[in-house]
């Protein structure tokens, strides 16, 4: 996101920054006291992360506080990354940085020879700007064909025919990690990276220079060093080599969701809905994709991402703006009819176990009628729909993908138990015929889950009949 520019009143010059009584603080330092600030003063020090509370987060704000290098260890779709790029938030919003400078480097410390130069030439009246902490942040995705280049540094042919000596360190180009002197680095998927790239880490971490080309560079690089790695890769595809793995100061476990209404709240926080889906079907979609990280049939090894049930959640919404459009409805809403899009459209998000093959289908449509059947009781606990089924059984209630709301609510028999089901699922209040008719087919699922009623389908697959 773009952010706003520095107050013109920020000092310009070294010796106005002097003046202003500004200190210098490590990057490491520089977290530690804002995340301890807040944790004083109750704020959230990681808005939009969910489910970490009692768990990650603790042992990550240890290690901050510690001022360890961080290595977060989980399956896909944890929240990785996410977690890594909140880490931003903690450092200060505004940083001097000397104007002009190849590394972003504090006024108050020079490190490469061109500023340091430029400080003794003019001392006071040394340029300074401000860097946002957003631009702070290098990531970086390892990939096999990633070079020492890349991270670390080579010589620059340019800079060397301009009569520079191959010994002098301005003709470095530099890399990454340089780059991001007084920042964070993140590296995604450590150990896809080379073990012999991982190498030239090593001096990053621990006494904070680097070698280019045969000879080092004294760089007094301050950096904090994030990593993120899935424990299939750490010993299957690749591995962390041992010592850079000792380099890091903490190794933190994530995980997906424990609790069902951290799962909900994250499809809320991410999806990004077409049509409103009402709660209930939030509550199946995270049920379903519950059931599927406990499932002998999926590979628990490649896990079930969290953005599965985004996608999930997706679908469901970009089926009922579907429908609507069919069924000319002016307004979509999300009905239990628009789950059945789901395993069709993502079954290829899921890695099944060896010996599933051809059965695939049938895995997801058992487990998804079950969290429709587990949320309809769940939601509809302590409802009598025995007049519902009586009523239905005489009088069927035709739904489907080409059966509009309006047609599914004109259906409906007029018992007590329905203006229940309405309220326990916010489905009252509204002339939009499409809630009731959402809340409906539930009790109509649930009623023909636990065979109480029947349901007739059509040749087509989209009109069901329940009676």
């Amino acid at each position: 996101m773009p952010h706003d520019l520095p107050s013109r009143d920020l000092p310009r010059t070294l010796g106005a920054l002097l003046a202003s009584g500004h200190e210098l603080r490590g990057v490491k330092d520089e977290i530690r006291t804002n995340l301890i600030s807040a944790l004083r003063e109750g704020r959230d020090a990681w808005p939009g992360i969910v489910g970490f509370e009692s768990t990650v987060l603790p042992q990550l704000e240890r290690a901050l506080i510690a001022g360890h290098d961080v290595v977060l260890l989980g399956e896909r779709g944890q929240g990785k990354t996410r977690l890594l790029r909140s880490i931003v938030g903690l450092l200060d919003e505004w940083s001097p940085v000397i104007e002009g400078s190849e590394l972003g480097e504090h006024p108050y410390d020079p490190i490469t020879p061109a500023s340091r130069r430029r400080a003794a030439e003019l001392g006071d009246e040394l340029p300074i700007t401000w860097r946002h902490r957003d631009d702070r942040y290098t990531e970086k995705l390892a990939t096999p064909d990633t070079a020492v280049a890349d991270l670390i540094g080579d010589i620059d042919p340019v800079k060397v025919s301009e009569g520079r000596s191959l010994g002098d360190p301005e003709t470095i180009h530099y890399g990454l990690v340089p780059r991001a002197h007084r920042g964070i680095v993140a590296i995604n998927e450590l150990p896809d990276l080379a073990e012999r790239i991982q190498v030239s880490l090593l001096n990053v971490m621990e006494e904070r220079d680097i070698q280019v080309r045969g000879y080092t560079l004294r760089l007094p690089l301050d950096v904090l060093l994030v990593a993120s790695a899935n424990p299939e890769d750490y010993t299957n595809r690749g591995r962390i080599i041992t010592p850079l793995k000792d380099r890091f100061g903490a190794e933190v476990r994530t995980h997906y969701p424990i609790e069902l209404a951290d799962e909900i709240a994250l499809v809320q926080q991410e999806a990004e809905l077409v049509a409103p889906v009402p709660r209930h079907l939030l509550e199946v979609i995270a049920r379903f994709t519950r059931a599927l990280r406990e499932s002998s049939a999926v590979d628990q090894g490649s896990g079930v991402s969290a953005r599965f049930s985004v996608a999930a959640a997706e679908t469901v919404a970009a089926a009922a703006l579907r429908r609507a459009a069919i069924t000319g409805e002016e307004q979509a809403y999300a009905r239990p009819v628009d789950l059945e899009s789901v395993p069709a459209v993502l079954r290829g998000k899921l890695e099944f176990a060896s010996g599933e093959e051809g059965r695939e289908a049938e895995h997801l449509q058992h487990l998804l009628r079950k969290a429709t059947a587990d949320t309809a009781r769940a939601r509809l606990r302590g409802i009598d729909l025995n007049p519902l089924a009586e009523a239905v059984s005489g009088s069927p209630v035709r739904t489907g993908e080409r059966v509009p709301a309006v047609e599914v609510v004109a259906a409906l028999p007029t018992v007590d138990a329905l203006t229940e089901v309405a309220k326990r699922l916010d489905a009252g209040g509204t002339e939009d015929p499409g809630p009731m008719a959402s809340a409906a087919e539930l009790a109509l699922e649930l009623l023909f889950l636990t065979r109480r009623l029947a349901k007739d389908e059509s040749d087509s697959g989209d009109s069901v009949s329940y009676g």
